[in-house]
């Protein structure tokens, strides 16, 4: 047996034993979802700090999520799926299970210049469901580059400057937070947090591509969920 084969049984006995536990299996469901701080998946799931520890680093080790600092507090790390997992069939009861039909699903971030936009212009692609965006201290104008992205990408950005999110919000909308600044000033306001990295921040054509590809995979796995739903 090659080298290579013997590689992918071990990373496939990896995953498998990972996902062998009720406690890691709930883990996954919420993130499936949204990302999450290990605080609030032990709240959530009434798990002790040192047990948790010891399930997360079981899913790290099988590549199943990963963690990251947040852009905003930068004293909390976010858990996050891998793409492998967004695109697998993992079983999972699914983001519709937890949600009525949603009117309207709204994408904020803080300056609504970039992510939020192209959130919703990926979700308007995907789902019959109507999608919007705002900021929660909104900008000048959408960022040239996120409407370059967008052009490379077959995407069309609304010709419309940012908005802030108040004025913007309904009674219905599903709000998903793609910002970590955004969803750590709202709180519990929201639905779900997608933790983006900001593109404008790095300012180069392949940090915004990322960021589109990031959002569109959180899209694919959501709008299919949310149309069955509806």
């Amino acid at each position: 047996m090659n080298t290579e084969r013997t590689a992918d049984l071990a990373q496939r006995a990896s995953t498998y034993a990972a996902l062998a536990d009720v406690t890691r299996l709930q883990i996954l469901d919420l993130l499936s979802v949204s990302d999450q701080t290990a605080s609030e998946v032990g709240a959530t799931l009434n798990v002790p700090s040192n047990l948790l520890a010891h399930h997360l680093n079981v899913l790290a080790d099988a590549d199943l999520i990963t963690r990251h600092r947040s852009e905003g507090d930068r004293r909390r790390h976010y858990l996050t799926l891998t793409r492998s997992y967004f695109t697998a069939d993992s079983g999972a009861p699914g983001p519709a299970a937890r949600v009525t039909t949603p009117q309207r699903v709204l994408f904020v971030c803080t300056a609504n210049t970039a992510r939020s936009h192209l959130a919703a212009a990926l979700w308007r692609q995907a789902s019959h469901i109507t999608a919007a965006s705002a900021g929660t201290h909104p900008g000048t104008e959408i960022n040239p580059k996120a409407r370059a992205a967008a052009e490379r990408h077959g995407i069309t950005l609304p010709k419309t400057k940012p908005r802030a999110l108040d004025p913007q919000r309904r009674s219905g909308d599903l709000l998903i937070t793609v910002c970590d600044r955004a969803h750590e000033e709202l709180g519990d306001q929201g639905w779900a947090h997608w933790s983006i990295p900001d593109p404008v921040t790095q300012g180069t054509n392949r940090a915004f591509d990322t960021a589109l590809e990031q959002l569109n995979a959180r899209v694919q796995a959501l709008a299919p969920q949310l149309d069955h739903a509806s």
